[in-house]
């Protein structure tokens, strides 16, 4: 695949949208393709992740760290460590390969040096991130309405 390629896809993934091509450019050129076999795990609880990985090809199961844990599926297209991009975390969950995979691992420190330059693209996706947080917060106040208050007795 060429970088135009590369920049493509990026821009099918909802949150790069928001940055622009000629962003996603420094991200496509600075970015590492890596093939991750079935089974094996691209990340894992309690790892401290550095970067963000988008599935190029293949599925991923995600599920956190205990064994009843709802398995999540993500496939070509998704964004996998979507905050390592840009802060340091740990990972709430582990990601293992279902089939050959391919990612597009997205370090943090190109990340972070890309919004420096652009710094249209930070404003955008800063507004993204604080409407995403507003809604949270409204599904949690309409969720503690339902549930009533914390401290009620059955």
């Amino acid at each position: 695949m060429t970088i135009e390629d590369d920049i493509s896809f990026l821009e099918s993934v909802p949150l790069f949208r928001l940055i622009g091509r000629t962003p996603l450019r420094v991200i496509a050129m600075g970015a590492e393709t890596q093939i991750v076999h079935e089974g094996d795990v691209l990340f894992d609880n309690p790892d401290s992740i550095d970067a963000g990985y988008v599935v190029k090809h293949g599925r991923f199961g995600l599920r956190g760290h205990a064994e009843n844990d709802s398995k999540f599926i993500a496939g070509s297209g998704a964004l996998l460590g979507e905050l390592a991009l840009i802060s340091e975390t740990a990972k709430p969950s582990r990601a293992m390969a279902l089939e050959l995979s391919t990612v597009i691992k997205i370090p943090r420190s190109l990340f972070l040096k890309m919004l420096e330059g652009y710094p249209d693209a930070a404003l955008r996706l800063r507004d993204h991130v604080a409407a995403r947080a507003e809604r949270t917060m409204g599904d949690i106040a309409k969720l503690k309405t339902v549930l009533g208050p914390a401290d009620a007795k059955s």
